[in-house]
């Protein structure tokens, strides 16, 4: 591998289920097809009726004792390119190499592997809208964004409007303080949130999958407060009566790996 992977000071990072899940991508030829940084993440967490979100969602939810979640994950995806290629590679890619993203993701399980399903996903970048879906069969839509996730000042704060019909998500927060970054605990529901690596889609009625890798989050709490958001309640109005029962900030890494979009076969 021409990658690298990023070392973060003074954190001791837990191996499971994270070294299983480098182990997978690796033992399939020809991945990660793409290396991307992903910064300054935000990871809001509501909770949901599960047979009200199992209508939404086209696989099987994966459930934490029964109870179902959706996360708001707000991003920076920073200098995506090509693993193989080089600095000309890394040149054609330039167009679509650095945005924002907002994914709304559910939690399912296919058979023994879990993963995320997004139910939708706004980007800052109109050309990666135009070609996510037909690549990776990703829900995109256009959005316009204005993050503020401050690490140093313990704040974060953002806005994401959908460039169609001008719905809106707003939210704002504080961080936990100094010295507080490390690794989820393991067992534990954050863990159980943030550390996945297998996105199932199903865009256009066909159904694939894509795998990515980084180390364990290095992440502490956040206490989020959302002040808009008809940018959810438009598409799912039960969003109005769910909870958020977390958040998690996370600076991130310069390195995640990305794999190839694979076909799950027909049923």
């Amino acid at each position: 591998m021409n990658s690298t992977i990023p070392h973060h000071p003074h954190i001791e990072f837990t191996s499971h289920p994270n070294a299983f899940a480098r182990r997978r991508m690796l033992s399939c030829p020809g991945e990660p097809l793409f290396i991307a940084g992903w910064h300054r993440v935000v990871m809001i967490h509501f909770e949901m009726d599960p047979a009200t979100l199992q209508r939404a969602v086209p696989f099987p939810l994966d459930l934490w004792n029964g109870r179902a979640f959706v996360s708001l994950v707000a991003f920076t995806m920073y200098r995506m390119r090509p693993r193989v290629g080089g600095k000309l590679a890394a040149l054609l890619f330039r167009p679509i190499a650095t945005h924002d993203f907002l994914n709304v993701r559910a939690y399912v399980r296919l058979g023994d592997e879990c993963g995320i399903h997004f139910l939708a996903e706004w980007l800052s970048n109109r050309l990666a809208v135009l070609l996510g879906p037909a690549t990776f069969g990703l829900p995109y839509h256009y959005g316009l964004t204005a993050y503020d996730h401050d690490w140093h000042h313990r704040s974060i704060r953002g806005q994401v409007t959908d460039a169609k019909n001008r719905t809106r998500l707003k939210y704002c927060g504080t961080l936990a303080g100094p010295g507080t970054l490390r690794p989820c605990v393991a067992g534990s529901l954050d863990e159980w949130l943030m550390e996945r690596y297998t996105a199932f889609n199903a865009a256009g009625g066909r159904k694939r999958f894509f795998r990515v890798w980084h180390p364990p989050w290095p992440q502490c709490a956040a206490n989020v407060q959302v002040d808009e958001i008809s940018l959810l309640t438009n598409i799912w109005p039960w969003f109005e009566s769910s909870p958020i029962v977390g958040a998690n900030y996370s600076p991130g890494f310069d390195t995640v790996w990305m794999g190839r979009p694979h076909s799950l076969p027909r049923r």
